[in-house]
Parts: structure tokens; sequence; C-alpha cells
């Protein structure tokens, strides 16, 4: 499993992700509680350490920041030493790996991040694939923060589990 976060200045949004990219859960809270439901998920793991987190980590790139953006660093500090307590180490996700993973592009941004998500998982499905209270979608209940926490998680599959799982297989 992987818990991904997007984090944010006072809130931020999570997904706890299945080994095959399905969603267990996901929200968008403030930031105190997001600590809450990581112990809830980290103590139940504890003896198993089957959960990988990955924290979307803040990157200079040479422009004038805000307060927003400090304030964004400090939690996700505290994210990465909540999960330390517990003994997991979790791995930054930069926005650029996101953009490269998904879209193969720089350019790329929120929109075309979320357009590449429905490509891979819900291509030809109406409404993003949110589908509806009655049938639900591959992303049903998806918002704007939380698509972006999924990508952060995807983008930690793609790039380490992707990789562990193909050096199993060939040095079977």
């Amino acid at each position: 499993m992987i818990l991904a976060i997007d984090p944010g200045n006072e809130e931020s949004a999570f997904v706890l992700l299945e080994n095959n990219l399905s969603v267990n859960d996901k929200g968008k809270v403030g930031n105190k509680e997001l600590l809450d439901i990581m112990y809830d998920y980290l103590s139940e793991d504890l003896e198993k350490h089957e959960i990988k987190i990955a924290i979307e980590m803040v990157a200079s790139y040479g422009m004038a920041v805000g307060r927003e953006v400090f304030d964004t660093c400090v939690w996700i500090g505290r994210f990465f030493q909540h999960a330390d307590r517990f003994g997991y180490t979790p791995t930054f996700i930069y926005r650029k790996d996101e953009k490269m993973d998904l879209c193969h592009s720089m350019k790329a941004n929120d929109s075309t991040i979320t357009q590449a998500l429905v490509d891979r998982f819900a291509y030809g499905v109406r409404n993003h694939g949110k589908g509806t209270k009655k049938e639900k979608g591959w992303f049903y209940g998806f918002k704007k923060d939380i698509w972006q926490a999924y990508a952060v998680g995807v983008t930690y599959f793609d790039k380490y589990l992707v990789t562990e799982n193909a050096n199993e297989i060939y040095n079977k």
C-alpha cells in the first residue's frame, strides 16, 4: 500500500492506494487531522510495514514565494517526523518527477496531470472516470487536491515499486 500526501499550509490531500493502484481511502482534511489518520494507518501496519509513504516535496525554482509555501514546508516536516516515529521513512516526490512520469513534459499542469491519470486508469470512461453514486468509477469522489495526491502515489509506484517488482521477477 502507498499513503500519498499532497501537503498544504492548512489542509492536505491524501490517498491510500492498494498495490494495484486502486483507492482504499482518500480525502482532503486539516493537517492535524491528517496526523491522526497517519497514526491510525501506521499503528495498524506497525508489525508488517507494508505501507510506503510518499509526500510531495516543495522545490525551489528561483521565484519568490509567500508565507503559505513556508508553512507547507513545516507541515511536510511534521508529516515526515510523524512517520519516522513509527519507523517509516517517507519518500519525497517532486512535482517535476510527477510531470515527467505521467505527462512526459515539464510543461504539464494540474489539468494535464489529471487527464494523464484518466487516460491511464479510466480511458474512454465519461465523467473523468468518476462514475455516479450508484455506479462508482475508479476516480469516484476525486477533487482537485485528491487528484494531485493520487499523482504523487502513482509516481512513487512507477519510480520505486515497478522497478523493485521487475528486479524480483528477473532475479528468480
